[in-house]
């Protein structure tokens, strides 16, 4: 079993040792059989119509890419992974589902076109903890491999994309990175985000989270944390946590 990026680096479950093997089957396990994340659904709904377009930025396995499959049967998820590790499990959990209105692709998105090297930590065994993967130093025991990154604007382009509704994000700190790339689509389509805010991981690529509080506070949003009855008044100061970000258009909600 092999998983190749668009840049040659491969991911092969033949040199992993046998505990990185067991590891490995454990995580395809749980990405084609269970489905994380369901809380989420009541949140969701009001921000993911049936016919709606979802962009699932840094897929990872795949948790949210199922449910956003299942919360727009009529609609499109556009899934966005580099890792190769993660694309073998990501496929797989995706075909075996049967998710038909998925497409991935095998790519970062930040705020230019180009290649970035990606570390992975791995754990003692050689296990990958690939929900980690982060561009940036890392000082423990990682591995490196060059991966292709486009922006949100370049897909749009490409794809003839006409709409975006929902946009969620878990990119260890190059959040603010993948907004810069999406200007223009953020203008045009005001999607709703949910965004992890880390502001260490956000360090690492030069960011804060007060400087991506002010790229969306500026452009009309406004910040709800995953957890409190209601969103943030408008003059709330920055903070930390899974962040849904709303446009203008959900002022009342």
């Amino acid at each position: 079993m092999t998983s190749q990026s668009p840049h040659g680096s491969t991911f092969a479950l033949s040199e992993l040792s046998l505990r990185a093997r067991l590891t490995y089957a454990a995580h395809l396990f749980k990405a084609v059989a269970k489905q994380h994340h369901t809380a989420l659904i009541p949140l969701l709904r009001p921000f993911v119509p049936r016919d709606g377009v979802v962009f699932d930025i840094g897929s990872h396995a795949g948790q949210f890419t199922k449910l956003f499959a299942r919360l727009v049967p009529q609609g499109r998820v556009w899934s966005f992974e580099p890792s190769p590790y993660a694309l073998s499990i990501l496929n797989r959990a995706v075909r075996l589902n049967r998710l038909s209105n998925v497409a991935i692709r095998a790519c970062a998105l930040g705020e230019r076109e180009g290649e970035l090297f990606l570390a992975t930590p791995l754990k003692d065994g050689g296990s990958y903890r690939f929900g980690l993967a982060h561009f940036g130093e890392e000082r423990r025991n990682a591995r490196r491999e060059r991966v292709l990154v486009t922006t949100i604007d370049r897909v749009v382009e490409e794809e003839r994309i006409e709409r975006i509704d929902f946009l969620k994000a878990d990119i260890e700190g190059w959040e603010l990175r993948m907004l810069e790339g999406g200007k223009a689509a953020i203008a045009r389509f005001e999607p709703a985000l949910l965004l992890e805010v880390n502001d260490k991981a956000l360090a690492r690529a030069g960011d804060s989270v007060g400087a991506l509080w002010d790229f969306l506070t500026r452009r009309g949003y406004r910040p709800w944390r995953l957890g409190d009855p209601e969103p943030l008044p408008p003059d709330a100061p920055p903070v930390e946590g899974d962040i849904l970000w709303l446009p203008r258009r959900y002022a009342a909600a």
